[in-house]
């Protein structure tokens, strides 16, 4: 059952979730929006601490003598996209989408934050945590290279994103790896350019770069245990400008995502060797960048079923998936980073209405105002049933 006070303060949060959306701001650069967040959280009476990440904003509010400390973590950060969706609150920001639901993450929370200062129903110490950049550099690996868990220690760390192909107000989550780990690389093969019509006195990097890419299509199949998990898509390969000049380099970008971090390993691996062996029996160079990588995203037993209690108590059993049953998903999560860290868990929200559907990340995405509510209670609930 939804918490009547959180209801009667809806209409303001469904109002600051779609200013949020209206003025959308891409990673480490959530300037306005978290200006809003800790004006909010400093005039609700939480002691608010800014920068970490350089964005990031942490509100605490500590009841009672209880030492038990508790983390949930909300994303702030839109898309480089532009939005098609026609609405009143659309983005004024050219290019610039929250086409991900993180205004949503925030309003949730932020729902939740007022609730719990106006009625403080735990005993312990809270810590809300709205993080930068979780879509393209890692803000969560950032603000915890700031200090995050030294200056704000926590004993769990919760997190939950909206998924709009799950009945609204249903809840998924489940023990172990729930998304997979996600690395991006940067080929580059240096060869010998010349003239279209002489290959001969050229060194050509398009063939061996497309060489690599079908080579490199052989590690998931040949070298990943068939009962494993793993993903290696090259996304890009790009060379040469016009039709008779032999280019001198090229440059392929490609993303592997795996379930278990030896796989991970060993994936990187092979693709280091495949990558220089196949660019040798080519006579070009090539060398490897490593642009960023989030792990594996790793539930703790313990609190996953802790988290799924809360949630058959709010909603009831019937709208809290069986985790045996829920699939992992070879999406990633730089929540993962935290849960390196602090043992916790993260879970799906669902927000699907049955009409107009589309997934995260499409430009006609809109995030379901009416699950708002039913966030913020859950995240109250957990409060109280781990702060008690």
């Amino acid at each position: 059952m939804l918490i009547k006070e959180i209801l009667d303060h809806e209409e303001e949060m469904i109002a600051i979730r779609r200013d949020f959306h209206q003025h959308p701001e891409l990673g480490f650069e959530e300037f306005r929006t978290s200006d809003r967040i800790a004006q909010l959280l400093t005039g609700w009476g939480y002691e608010v601490h800014r920068g970490l990440g350089g964005t990031g904003v942490v509100g605490t509010l500590k009841v009672g003598k209880g030492g038990k400390r508790l983390g949930i973590r909300a994303d702030m950060d839109a898309l480089p996209m532009q939005e098609q969706t026609g609405l009143p609150w659309a983005s004024v920001n050219e290019g610039k989408m929250h086409a991900c639901g993180h205004d949503g993450h925030c309003a949730i929370l932020l729902s939740a934050a007022r609730y719990m200062a106006e009625h403080r129903p735990f005993n312990g110490t809270l810590h809300l945590i709205f993080q930068p950049s979780e879509e393209s550099i890692g803000g969560a690996k950032r603000m915890i290279d700031d200090g995050l868990f030294k200056l704000f220690p926590c004993d769990a760390v919760f997190g939950l994103h909206n998924f709009p192909l799950l009945p609204a107000g249903e809840i998924a989550t489940k023990p172990g790896a729930l998304m997979a780990s996600s690395d991006s690389m940067t080929i580059t093969l240096e060869g010998k350019g010349g003239h279209g019509s002489m290959p001969e006195h050229c060194i050509d990097p398009t063939v061996a770069g497309a060489s690599i890419v079908m080579a490199l299509q052989t590690i998931v199949s040949r070298n990943v245990d068939p009962q494993d998990s793993a993903v290696v898509t090259v996304g890009s390969l790009q060379s040469g400008t016009t039709h008779n000049i032999i280019p001198h380099s090229a440059v392929l970008k490609l993303n592997m995502r795996t379930f278990k971090s030896e796989v991970r390993d060993a994936v990187k691996q092979r693709i280091d060797k495949l990558v220089h062996a196949q660019a040798e029996s080519f006579g070009v160079k090539a060398s490897i960048a490593v642009d960023f990588g989030y792990p594996v995203t790793v539930n703790d037993p313990q609190q996953t079923e802790f988290a799924l209690q809360v949630a058959r108590d709010v909603f009831g059993s019937d709208k809290v998936a069986d985790p045996a049953q829920v699939k992992s998903a070879m999406g990633s999560e730089d929540f993962s980073f935290m849960l390196e860290e602090v043992p916790g868990c993260y879970l799906w929200l669902g927000t699907a209405t049955g009409k107009n559907d589309y997934s995260v990340h499409h430009p006609l995405y809109q995030f379901n105002d009416a699950c708002i509510s039913g966030g913020a209670t859950y995240w109250v609930k957990l409060t109280e049933s781990f702060l008690r």
